[in-house]
């Protein structure tokens, strides 16, 4: 195995360690039961958190701070947190003030957020996130997994707790943001979990897994690696058949590097995605290109489009300072 590692089994501490002692003006990390909260707590905001599997980095800890999560529950890599770090988490940054959760639709987290919430005697909310149309049936449950459009539903969700904007408010934010959201996804290969003897998705030479999920989950389809703009085309293609945006919707084109993808790459795809929207007469209003939902050193990417409806250009321009994601302060 080609890893900077000592104990696999330590991988996950050891790296949020590294991660809070970087970042220490703006995180801080609290090892039993672990969670990463902001450094300086806003009193009578809104609060929310989010969590998820680690080997997702920066998502979810690396967007914790001002205007984004002030809470994040990092979980084994690829493996759900525990109700017991849920609710510890819930519990140091959630007031009267209320505390919205952001979660990703895996059967796991759904299930343990809702079980810590039973234990949460403070007010709360729940958004489910389930932007990905990659697997073959996308309408379906099981397809509509959590990906980067978590960080568009963070990102919009964080901006108005930061205004002062109340727990209903914010969740109404985070509901129609995830319900505009829609992404998809291809990898080149597969990506090792430091405590797995291989990788967790096989391809032949020359293939690619077109609508792959962030875990190595499966997509549409196997075939031969294809050139990067006709790559592009049928991402762009499932994505706008799947929520037909119209002229009238500014959009956010957020392409997203899956960990093993150099940015030179990235931007060769957002390049193409871009011309080919603006070739259909649709308008990309906001733009953000960043590995900010990763697969370990999975070789891949995924486009994400957000109509950017009422109010949310402001949301998203507004400041926001977290270790993976920062501008306007």
């Amino acid at each position: 195995m080609r890893k900077f590692l000592n104990n696999p089994a330590d991988a996950v501490d050891e790296s949020l360690r590294g991660f809070a002692r970087c970042h220490a003006d703006l995180v801080e990390l609290v090892e039993r039961p672990r969670y990463v909260k902001r450094q300086r707590l806003t009193q009578g905001k809104t609060a929310i958190i989010s969590g998820g599997g680690s080997g997702h980095d920066p998502l979810h800890a690396g967007l914790v701070g001002r205007g984004m999560l002030d809470a994040a529950v990092p979980g084994e890599i690829f493996s759900s947190p525990s109700v017991e770090q849920i609710l510890a988490a819930a519990e140091a940054v959630g007031g009267e003030a209320g505390l919205l959760c952001l979660i990703k639709n895996y059967s796991g987290d759904i299930m343990n957020f809702e079980l810590a919430m039973e234990m949460f005697d403070r007010p709360h909310a729940s958004v489910i996130i389930e932007d990905d149309i990659g697997a073959a049936g996308g309408d379906d449950t099981v397809g509509r997994r959590g990906v980067a459009g978590t960080v568009v539903v963070e990102k919009l969700a964080g901006a108005a707790a930061e205004r002062g904007e109340g727990l209903e408010a914010c969740a109404e934010i985070a509901r129609r943001a995830a319900a505009a959201t829609r992404t998809i996804g291809v990898a080149l290969g597969g990506c090792q979990v430091p405590s797995a003897d291989k990788a967790n998705l096989e391809l032949a030479p020359g293939e690619m897994e077109i609508g792959i999920g962030i875990h190595g989950e499966p997509g549409r389809r196997r075939a031969p690696i294809a050139p990067a703009n006709e790559i592009v085309e049928e991402l762009i293609e499932a994505l706008i058949a799947d929520f037909s945006p119209s002229p009238d919707d500014p959009l956010l084109l957020f392409v997203n590097g899956l960990g093993g993808t150099p940015p030179m790459e990235t931007y060769i795809i957002y390049d193409a995605a871009a011309r080919m929207l603006a070739a259909r007469g649709l308008t990309v209003a906001r733009s953000l290109v960043a590995p900010l939902v990763t697969s370990l050193e999975m070789p891949g990417a995924s486009i994400t489009l957000t109509k950017m409806e009422d109010g949310f250009l402001d949301l998203w321009d507004d400041p926001v300072v977290t270790p993976g994601l920062r501008w306007g302060a």
